[in-house]
């Protein structure tokens, strides 16, 4: 007998995008700089707050790799921060990799999406590999995703400890009721989160520089650490001690891929600009001064951000800096909605429940699944490590391997996709892989001091999407052997076999693809024999693509005949859009349905697929229980297609895995 474990696999779909108001000529400078300050609220929240932890951490003295308090090392670490987020930030993302959008789409699986598009090339198992690969990327975003929001807050609210000792108890659980409160809003949508945020955040960025601009005022010489020379000669000098600091140095990246990820909220345009002008020069700024900071006081060093501030500005600077890690959270958590619902249209991950929350702005969304899964898991992970230094451990290993990989993935789009030449292709590869590695070296030595655990949360979500995609694969192989040709079922029923009883109106029967009879159809005809006059057979089909327009959204086949009152609809939607059926078939021109259409009071069929675990090899059976106990969070297909409830009907079938 057959294990009975069973989950619910309804007909697949695609992903919303709401409609894009053109704003007028005389609005258009207003609007993007509401996007400017809208992505200063979202976007920059991680990068612009690593200067919280990222030098204490370098010099943490209970660091299993501790850095020495030297004039040396602090002009060497400051060099290598200043140096790291310009090649990492400023030439990998905001420079080369954010040019290779997906239709203004950005992230790990946009690239997946132009390394799919480009499969009939040569190097197809070499995309096919590379795919994979951006997969795993995309699962260590999710341990980011985790990781950020737990470390950033409780870095902000232990400047507490700075201001009050006697606090110290009471940052955990002030952390974790700020991060309850974050998550609650997320249904708000980014762009309501956005606009609170932004001007907090254009606040944030002016006060740490001033501050910056105070510590190197006091020890001008800190500037001399801009020279590429104090990062080089401390890597070649002091090699051993400067390849630890790296574990700490990559935190100044941290939220690198949230600004690529995100670039389908506000635009590359946006983005660049809250960078260059303002994001940039504020963070570094930060660092310098509290480098010089730490230069001439070098025995206090337990959080020189803190002690940079006058000391009347510090209990302010602790209300300031959570809102700004606040924001640090939003920036992974929306990123991580926009990896889900990609990977969900790619066939991933299952259909899950998505709100757009914009009408104005593409890519504004919130997955509530998602959502609650990220809150326990911070949550989590604040209790279990209770510190920001603790948490530090863990938190580039995830950031190192998605940057390598995202890197990867770039210039071999870059390369078979845009023709780039492939001496250039291969100084760019060589020399960013090679800075890339070097992080990814220096965190695997913090691996039993926290780096698994993203590698773990990465592993686990790759699993879960790798297992579905086959799942999804098995399962589908098998429902077009039981669903037949559609073109023999068409011309069975114009022959007479079975007789069926035709019936007034119009009957829409969602199906895969063109090529198979949906179940709910054949159950109709074999089993209630019975058809109606006019039927819609619609397949919804997600191209590799964000969004499509209304003049290629719908494609009609007669099915060899003009005059049965059965043809095939194809609805294409980008893999950023929501399918909404009603109005797809709204646009049909009535004198290529065989008759108008009845839609006001047609009756919409789904066939939806109960999944059983069997005795055939089709995947391990660990892999089976993990596929069909994924299959229960799949969104309700009526809500998801946009139909109406009391006009659909719903046609179950079993099938084993």
């Amino acid at each position: 007998m057959p294990d009975r474990g069973r989950g619910n696999v309804p007909d697949g779909g695609s992903e919303p995008a709401p409609e894009v108001r053109e704003p007028g000529s005389g609005a258009r400078k207003t609007a993007q700089l509401a996007l400017t300050i809208g992505a200063l609220g979202v976007v920059f929240g991680d990068l612009g707050t690593s200067p919280l932890y990222t030098l204490q951490t370098v010099f943490d003295p209970d660091d299993p790799h501790p850095v020495p308090v030297s004039s040396q090392n602090v002009y060497g670490v400051v060099s290598l921060v200043f140096w790291s987020v310009t090649i990492i930030v400023s030439v990998t993302y905001v420079l080369l990799a954010m040019r290779a959008d997906n239709d203004g789409e950005g992230g790990i699986m946009a690239l997946i999406t132009l390394l799919r598009q480009g499969k009939a090339q040569r190097s197809r198992r070499a995309a096919m590999v590379l795919a994979a690969l951006g997969i795993f990327g995309a699962s260590l975003f999710f341990g980011d995703s985790m990781i950020t929001p737990a470390i950033s807050v409780l870095s902000a609210v232990e400047g507490l400890k700075v201001v009050q000792p006697s606090l110290k108890d009471a940052v955990v659980p002030i952390t974790a009721a700020i991060i309850v409160v974050l998550f609650l809003v997320q249904r708000r949508g980014t762009a309501a989160v956005g606009r609170v945020f932004g001007p907090v955040m254009v606040l944030w960025f002016s006060v740490i520089a001033a501050c910056g601009i105070g510590g190197i005022a006091d020890h001008p010489g800190i500037l001399k650490a801009l020279s590429p020379g104090y990062a080089l000669g401390f890597l070649a000098g002091h090699f051993g001690t400067a390849f630890f600091a790296l574990a700490a140095v990559v935190l100044a990246v941290t939220g690198a891929e949230a600004l690529y990820a995100d670039m389908g909220h506000f635009g590359r345009r946006s983005i660049t600009r809250a960078w260059l002008f303002l994001v940039f020069p504020a963070c570094i700024l930060s660092y310098f001064g509290q480098g010089a900071l730490i230069l001439d006081n070098p025995r206090n060093i337990s959080s020189p951000f803190f002690l940079l501030v006058p000391h009347w500005g510090r209990l302010p600077m602790v209300f300031l800096a959570t809102a700004a890690t606040v924001i640090a959270s939003q920036a992974v958590i929306t990123g991580a909605y926009s990896v889900t619902s990609q990977a969900a249209q790619l066939g991933y991950l299952p259909r899950m429940r998505i709100a757009h929350t914009s009408e104005s702005t593409i890519g504004q969304i919130y997955v509530p699944f998602i959502n609650w899964l990220l809150l326990a898991s911070v949550l989590t992970l604040i209790f279990a490590f209770r510190s920001s230094t603790a948490l530090a451990f863990a938190f580039g290993m995830a950031v190192t391997g998605t940057i390598t990989i995202t890197t990867l993935l770039f210039f071999y789009v870059a390369r078979t996709r845009w023709g780039t030449p492939a001496w250039l292709v291969g100084i760019g590869a060589t020399f960013l892989l090679l800075v890339d590695l070097l992080f990814v070296a220096a965190n695997l030595t913090k691996l039993i001091h926290g780096a698994w655990l993203p590698l773990l949360i990465g592993l686990t979500a790759f699993t879960v999407m790798t297992t579905w995609q086959r799942g999804r694969r098995t399962v589908t192989e098998e429902r077009a052997r039981r669903e037949g040709s559609l073109r023999e079922f068409v011309d069975d029923l114009r022959e007479g076999k079975p007789e069926v009883l035709q019936v007034p109106g119009t009957a829409v029967f969602l199906n895969r693809d063109k090529h198979t009879t949906p179940l709910a159809m054949r159950a109709n005809v074999e089993h209630n024999h019975v058809r109606h006059d006019h039927v819609v057979i619609l397949c919804i089909e997600t191209v590799p693509m964000p969004r499509v327009g209304p003049d290629e959204r719908v494609i009609i086949d007669g099915l060899g005949y003009s005059d049965d009152g059965i043809i095939h609809v194809t609805a294409r939607y980008g893999y950023m859009e929501k399918p909404d059926v009603p109005a797809a078939l709204a646009m049909l021109d009535p004198a290529r349905t065989e008759g108008r259409l009845n839609l006001d009071s047609a009756s919409y069929f789904l066939s939806t697929i109960e999944l059983r675990r069997g005795k055939a090899p089709t995947m391990r059976p660990w892999r089976k229980r993990l596929f069909v106990a994924t299959s229960y969070i799949t969104a309700d297909a009526a809500e998801h297609f946009g139909l109406p409830r009391e006009r659909t009907v719903i046609m179950g079938s079993n099938i084993e895995v």
